[in-house]
């Protein structure tokens, strides 16, 4: 097979007919549909499988244990998301055993290809869950009571799922397990396109956090309130967003605010509303530069939201540091992929909440249009193919050594 045939057999899953593209989240008809993907890949490469206490998928060439070379990348979507992102990870992974396995070649050490739970955090609002899980970066009876926006909450959608929430949280064993992880990705900008080059690798993930801005009014009829009577939420919301813009270009050059969601209540035509929530991302060079921005932003609205009568909660979901990825481990994928630059990315990744508990590094395939989380993104097949066996090569310099 190759990584675009791969591809091709989920790629009428979880389509979006309202917004183009993909929307698949955690547990979802979709993403269920490719868990089971995954596992009909591991069997036809005849790897075992298993799903952690955290909902992380594993594939196993060997037996698991110290010493594991692992790589992998996740299933889920943002909604509305593209072919790549995500998927082309756990497809190239198969296709780069499939390669060696055609070669006659075994590795020494385990080998593990990994999908993570709820990369995206588009469901229950955490990105990277499964992996913070993995690494317990996050309290799992905090996570338990996360819920979607219909209410479900994490530990209602495990239970559906038969799986067990006393086994959810932090895995030293597991993690202890590994001696490496190698991610590949379709890049998230233009810079290989650009670069004129089919593969990078990543030098470190921009500081990143989230906010939820929940901006109070009152709620009242559209008809009979007088314009200079009202406290409407939605005006105060208008200029906030503004305002996350104002700061964001008048910040560093690495400074990236949006505010890509927004929940009216009670979301009537004819109603003033009552509350507006709205969801702030911020990414900058630096922690501090986040904190800075935040607290800058924070402040502008402030201003905005009391010049309409209204008041102001901020709840951080969650913020994720500056990710350096481990030296020697990049150098060295680089150096196996045919001295690939390394280059920095704004995006977060699984990879980089595992950085800071063991040598990790990504790949990066090219992308000519720049586009992501939308259904313009793109990859030519020829890259996804190089891709493919440039992380064949590594996976063999890698897991090819002994364990000591």
């Amino acid at each position: 097979m190759s990584v675009r045939e791969r591809l091709d057999e989920i790629r009428e899953i979880g389509r979006d007919e309202l917004r183009g593209g993909y929307s698949r989240h955690l547990f979802d008809q979709a993403e269920v549909q490719l868990r089971d993907w995954f596992r009909s890949s591991a069997e036809k490469v005849g790897l075992s499988t298993e799903v952690d206490g955290n909902g992380n998928l594993w594939a196993w060439w060997g037996s698991p244990g110290p010493g594991t070379i692992a790589t992998g990348s996740h299933l889920d979507s943002v909604p509305g998301g593209g072919t790549y992102d995500g998927p082309l990870g756990i497809a190239s992974a198969f296709e780069a055993v499939a390669l060696l396995q055609a070669q006659g070649w075994v590795p020494s050490r385990p080998v593990a290809i990994c999908a993570f739970a709820e990369e995206e955090g588009s469901r229950f609002g955490m990105p990277c869950l499964g992996s913070r899980l993995l690494v317990g970066e996050i309290d799992p009876q905090a996570a338990l009571v996360r819920s979607d926006s219909d209410g479900t909450t994490l530990e209602s959608a495990w239970r559906r799922e038969e799986l067990d929430v006393s086994r959810l949280g932090a895995d030293p064993k597991r993690l202890a397990w590994l001696s490496a992880f190698v991610e590949l990705h379709v890049e998230q900008g233009l810079d290989l396109e650009q670069r004129g080059l089919p593969l990078a690798v990543a030098s470190a993930i921009l500081s990143h956090g989230r906010w939820r801005v929940s901006i109070h009014g009152e709620g009242n009829h559209a008809g009979t309130t007088p314009m200079r009577d009202r406290r409407d939420p939605v005006v105060a919301a208008s200029a906030a967003v503004l305002a996350v813009r104002r700061v964001a270009l008048e910040g560093e050059s690495a400074a990236r605010a949006t505010v890509g969601r927004l929940a009216v209540t009670p979301n009537g035509t004819n109603v003033v509303a009552s509350r507006v929530d709205a969801w702030l991302d911020i990414r900058g060079a630096s922690d501090q530069d986040v904190r800075d921005q935040l607290a800058a932003t924070l402040k502008l609205i402030g201003e905005c939201v009391a010049a309409e009568g209204c008041s102001l909660d901020v709840n951080e979901e969650s913020f994720s540091p500056l990710v350096t990825f481990h030296d020697e481990l990049t150098s060295r994928v680089a150096h196996i992929l045919g001295g690939v630059p390394s280059i920095p990315t704004g995006a977060g990744h699984d990879a980089g909440i595992l950085a800071p508990h063991l040598p990790s590094a990504m790949i990066f395939v090219r992308n000519p249009t720049g586009v992501s989380h939308s259904p313009g993104e793109t990859a030519r097949h020829v890259d996804c193919e190089t891709g493919a066996r440039g992380l064949a090569e590594v996976l063999k310099r890698l897991a090819g050594e002994e364990t000591s």
